[in-house]
């Protein structure tokens, strides 16, 4: 009997270290997504949020019934590495006009059950003709077809618009297609993370591109861990006991951990690496990641996890899936040949060489100012995946950039096909948790 129940024990754990790495990768879970790994989250949902609340403070909910999953994960420090992307334009980030639309577009679906996209789209205009603050859409334009498409692809991936009758992309080339969709209300209410309502936070439109950052700081300000807060409109500070401080240390460290692809000590502040370098915040840390199913790799620069599966795996590196993606990996040789750094100058010449080194390879950036383009779009990469990092006019190799060794680099087998490399570590290494 002791034997059984050690092995469901066991399968217990197994179960749920995977649903979360899987619940890191997709904090929005549905079943008609991922039916294996919704009904795998949806089995073991208690120690799941048990989990996510105690290491991360991230909550959990689990809906069997509507067939979803959303975890809800508050970053420390928002940032603009993880764009909502187009399903077209070879998955490209949103740009301002994508992201206004997505808000308009959302609010005024909070009241449709069922809609066509004519109707949704002449919602989106009234609305948008009525705040003053805002751009005025107008469909007749193609590209504004174009963008509100990517609007509602991205929607119906997160099964909030599901159609009925009907192709989205059709709206692109003809302003009467005719396109039937079912609205999932209640997921759409749950897309929002932010611990604060943007609505709470209403100030003119013409303050909020200077008060920007101290906005953002606001939506994701959390009251458990004391001191001023988005409700604190009178208080310019609050008591905050030990327990709280803790918990928000706890918090800050585990989520940077487990939601980004490398945590560099020199990132931390003095009190979170303080509590990560204590006997309770390293016992804590090493219980989380063991109890999530990573390896955890310990160096003086800092921590890594690496998820021996790739559950947890969003965003690969090294990656051959895109020109940017080949020539951020070959950007990595000059880099860390060069720890003082590349100026911008330099940087470009770099690309300039990759360029002359596979003339058939990068097409898109065969043109005067091509090689500076093509080593802005490697740099940001190499930014996201925690790699590279700027210092005032330069960018530098940062610790894991010297985990990656280049061993082999041929000519394109055709004309156009991108060069070959091969390179030497463990895979999974630069993987964005």
């Amino acid at each position: 009997m002791s034997t059984l129940a050690n092995q469901l024990a066991s399968a217990e754990r197994e179960e749920v270290a995977r649903a979360i790495r899987l619940l890191l990768a997709r904090p929005l879970l549905t079943e008609a997504a991922d039916p294996t790994g919704f009904d795998l989250v949806r089995r073991r949902r208690d120690p799941l949020a048990r989990w996510f609340d105690y290491t991360c403070g991230w909550n959990l909910v689990v809906e069997p019934r509507r067939g979803y999953a959303r975890l809800t994960k508050v970053r420390v420090n928002p940032d603009g590495s993880r764009p909502a992307r187009r399903a077209r334009s070879g998955r490209a980030p949103f740009d301002r006009r994508r992201y206004v639309l997505l808000c308009v577009t959302a609010a005024e679906l909070l009241s449709m059950p069922m809609t066509t996209i004519g109707m949704l789209a002449d919602r989106v205009v009234q609305a948008m003709a009525a705040d003053l603050a805002l751009a005025g859409f107008d469909p007749v334009r193609r590209p504004e077809r174009m963008a509100f498409v990517d609007v509602l692809k991205l929607l119906e991936s997160y099964d909030v618009l599901r159609v009925v009758d009907g192709t989205t992309e059709t709206y692109v080339d003809s302003v009467e297609a005719k396109v039937l969709y079912r609205v999932d209300n209640t997921l759409l209410m749950r897309l929002p993370a932010a611990p604060v309502g943007a609505s709470r936070l209403a100030v003119p439109p013409e303050e909020v591109p200077a008060r920007f950052e101290e906005l953002l700081a606001d939506l994701v300000r959390e009251r458990r861990y004391g001191g001023a807060s988005a409700d604190d409109t009178h208080a310019e500070t609050a008591a905050t006991t030990d327990a709280q401080r803790n918990l928000r240390l706890r918090h800050s460290v585990l989520r940077r951990l487990f939601d980004d692809p490398v945590l560099y000590r020199t990132d931390l502040a003095d009190d979170e690496l303080a509590y990560v370098t204590s006997l309770t915040g390293r016992q804590i840390l090493r219980r989380s990641v063991e109890q999530a199913g990573f390896l955890l790799e310990e160096r003086a620069e800092g921590f890594l996890l690496v998820d021996p599966d790739a559950i947890a795996t969003d965003v690969r590196f090294p990656d051959d899936t895109s020109t940017a993606r080949v020539a951020a990996l070959l950007l990595l040789a000059p880099l860390c040949a060069t720890p003082a750094g590349l100026l911008p100058e330099q940087l470009a010449e770099a690309g300039a060489e990759l360029l002359r080194r596979f003339p058939g390879w990068a097409k898109a950036y065969q043109s005067e100012e091509g090689p500076a383009h093509l080593a802005d779009d490697a740099v940001r990469i190499l930014l996201d995946v925690g790699l590279a990092a700027r210092a005032r006019d330069r960018v530098v190799a940062r610790p894991a950039a010297y985990r990656y060794r280049l061993t082999e680099t041929t000519g394109p087998a055709a004309k156009n096909d991108p060069p070959a490399v091969t390179t030497a570590g463990s895979a999974g290494e630069g993987d964005k948790q």
